[in-house]
């Protein structure tokens, strides 16, 4: 089954109506930027007995560029079958494109995925620049980086999220 797309100033015309919106990114992300009154159901905790969807006839999915609802699809059918379900096309980035308002709280931080690509991104240069420069044994951090990357990507662990979770700034999102 497919489900509808709707442009951004559709999606606010049936929230308009009463349509419940659900934002299915990660809870970090969300409490950094969302639309207003959406309510945050990651896309790992949808289904149909979830609050935010139980009893309700119109609901609204979305995220950020639109990508996680499409690969999310199954889930989101699944989940509204006693209901009518749309996708915001574009996500939050067409919602904000559209001139439309968002609540944005900028003493959040940035996304845990973002923080580690910063933080890998950074060891793997300084693993080069410093290999090339001092030693080439210092080749061996990039290689290490990049080693617990692949391993992230394969099994869904990453380590270095789960640390910089544990930072001061990053444990309000987690408690």
């Amino acid at each position: 089954m497919n489900i509808i797309k709707l442009s951004p100033q559709e999606t606010a015309d049936k929230l308009a109506q009463g349509a419940t919106l659900i934002d299915i990114r990660s809870p970090d992300e969300f409490a950094r930027s969302h639309i207003q009154g959406a309510t945050c159901v990651p896309a790992e905790s949808l289904s149909d007995t979830h609050p935010a969807i139980v009893g309700k006839d119109v609901v609204i999915f979305h995220c950020l560029s639109g990508m996680r609802t499409a690969q999310n699809a199954n889930k989101i059918t699944a989940c509204t079958s006693n209901c009518t379900a749309y996708v915001l096309d574009g996500g939050l980035n067409a919602w904000k494109k559209a001139g439309l308002p968002i609540h944005t709280d900028h003493t959040k931080p940035i996304s845990i995925m973002r923080q580690v690509q910063i933080v890998a991104g950074s060891f793997v240069v300084l693993g080069v620049v410093l290999g090339v420069s001092v030693s080439p044994w210092f080749l061996a951090l990039s290689a290490f980086v990049g080693t617990g990357l692949m391993f992230a990507g394969l099994t869904g662990f990453c380590g270095m999220a789960k640390l910089l979770a544990l930072l001061p700034y990053n444990r309000t999102l987690n408690s």
